[in-house]
C-alpha cells in the first residue's frame, strides 16, 4: 500500500511507538496479517493520529485509559512507550491510570499500574 494516508500514518506510527517495532510488525506480516497492518497504519495512524484536534501527548493518555478499560495489556505496553515518546511524564501516566481506578475499576487499574511499572522500569 502506498497511499498518502498510509505514508503519513507510517511516519507517525514510527515516531510514537518506535521504528523497530513498526518495521518488525510490517516485515513479519504475511498475506493473512498484512491487510491488518495496512488498515492500522492508514486508518488509525494516518487518519486519526494525524489530525490536529488533539496533541499527541493527550492522545497517548487517552489510549492508556482506554486500553486499561479494555484490558489490553499488550497494547498498553506499546502505548506506554508511545506516551513517553510523546512527552508524557511518569506522574502524568500515574494520574491517568489512577483515574481509571474510579471509572474502570480497581482491578483494571492494578493490572495497568503493574504493567506500567514494568515498562517504565525497563525504560
Amino acid at each position: 500500500m502506498s497511499s498518502k494516508k498510509f505514508e503519513e500514518g507510517l511516519k507517525i506510527r514510527k515516531e510514537v511507538v518506535g521504528e523497530e517495532y513498526v518495521n518488525d510488525s510490517i516485515n513479519n506480516a504475511d498475506d493473512f496479517t498484512m491487510p491488518l497492518q495496512e488498515l492500522v497504519t492508514e486508518y488509525c495512524w494516518g487518519s486519526v493520529w494525524a489530525r490536529d484536534g488533539l496533541p499527541r501527548k493527550t492522545r497517548s493518555l487517552l489510549n492508556l485509559v482506554m486500553l486499561t478499560a479494555l484490558n489490553r495489556p499488550h497494547e498498553l505496553k506499546l502505548h506506554l512507550v508511545g506516551a513517553i515518546n510523546n512527552g508524557c511524564s511518569k506522574e502524568e501516566i500515574m494520574e491517568a491510570l489512577l483515574q481509571t481506578a474510579i471509572y474502570c475499576g480497581v482491578p483494571a487499574a492494578i493490572d495497568s499500574f503493574r504493567t506500567a511499572r514494568a515498562v517504565l522500569d525497563d525504560l
